[in-house]
């Protein structure tokens, strides 16, 4: 629940319990927040992998370095490591419980989800903070826009995880977003949030990315 990439509660944001925290070296400064990787145990270096099973999980966090430990034993976030710390109900899937850590191969993968992007907007006069969720595709964003109906194209920044944050004066306005996925594809969000829209409210599209 929680983490840094800001989805809060992750059974109501619909990444349920196919998640993880990803060391320094994947988690990218919150780029890779949303996006999907299938896990594999490698049966060839150890004995304690669950044959035959997979599992593909959502980054929704970050696991922090502990630079106390050397990364092979302790410090296993540790750059230039990649390392996934999952959900124990995933873990399951593809490794004994007893193991604590395991070897793995892995690889990023499409995300599916049902239904499309999701908008909630926080902050408050001159400062909205945009959390995107539900993101299927490549599972994470490039870059980000922001339109009212009285301005043009806004850029917005990453200010944390999957939030990006705008320093524009756009209460009671109609929202456009204008997105690239980490995958290449751009869509524009047309007036997907109305002009009576208020702080700490959550909008929803029928608009997905497919890559």
């Amino acid at each position: 629940m929680g983490g840094a990439c800001g989805y809060g509660n992750l059974y109501h944001q619909g990444y349920g319990l196919a998640n993880a925290a990803l060391s320094t070296a994947l988690f990218n400064d919150g780029a890779s927040c949303g996006q999907c990787y299938l896990i594999i145990c490698d049966v060839g270096r150890s004995d304690m992998c669950r044959p035959g099973t997979a599992i593909t999980v959502s980054a929704t966090n970050f696991c922090p370095p502990n630079y106390n430990l050397p990364n092979d034993n302790g410090g296993w976030c540790n750059p230039p490591r990649p390392h996934f710390d999952m959900s124990q109900p995933a873990w399951l899937n593809i490794g004994i419980y007893q193991a604590g850590i395991i070897p793995i191969v892995y690889q990023q993968v499409k995300c599916w989800k049902e239904g499309g992007l999701r908008f909630t907007i926080t902050g408050f006069n001159y400062f909205q903070l945009v959390l995107v969720t539900n993101m299927a595709g490549s599972g994470s964003i490039k870059s980000m826009s922001v339109k009212g109906t009285n301005t043009g194209w806004i850029p917005m920044s990453r200010n944390w995880g999957a939030n990006w944050q705008s320093l524009a004066g756009l209460v009671g306005q109609c929202l456009s977003f204008a997105i690239t996925s980490n995958g290449g594809q751009y869509i524009v969000f047309q007036d997907v949030i109305p002009a009576w829209w208020q702080f700490g409210q959550t909008y929803s599209t029928w608009q997905q990315f497919d890559y």
